[in-house]
């Protein structure tokens, strides 16, 4: 794993539940205009919660979606079944998703 994904993983860490952040503010908080390739750590997430029983270890990649407030992509893709099981994990944590959008975004939006 690069030290860039190591930094990208801990602040994602800090993404409280109920909450989410952007790509680009990842990539923002990390320095870079690289959005495409916080996207691609998120896809290779070897801590991510479908994956990992170690609470203290998870990375909640569920918890990046696009700018726009809609999803985007998880495990490595943007339909199907993991789309959905991306859709259920933000709303076990009270998060309202709508048409692969995030309702009222604006206020659980997390910024660093």
């Amino acid at each position: 794993m690069t030290p860039f994904a190591q930094k990208t993983y801990a602040l994602l860490k800090t993404v409280p539940r109920g909450r989410v952040t952007t790509y680009k503010a990842l990539a923002d908080a990390l320095g870079t205009r690289s959005y495409r390739a916080i996207g691609q750590i998120m896809r290779t997430n070897p801590y991510a919660f479908t994956a990992c029983s170690e609470r203290n270890r998870r990375v909640p990649c569920h918890r990046v979606v696009a700018s726009d407030g809609t999803i985007g992509g998880f495990m490595g893709t943007v339909r199907g079944l993991a789309i959905q099981k991306k859709i259920d994990l933000l709303r076990q944590e009270g998060v309202i998703v709508q048409d692969r959008r995030i309702v009222n975004f604006k206020n659980v939006l997390y910024s660093f």
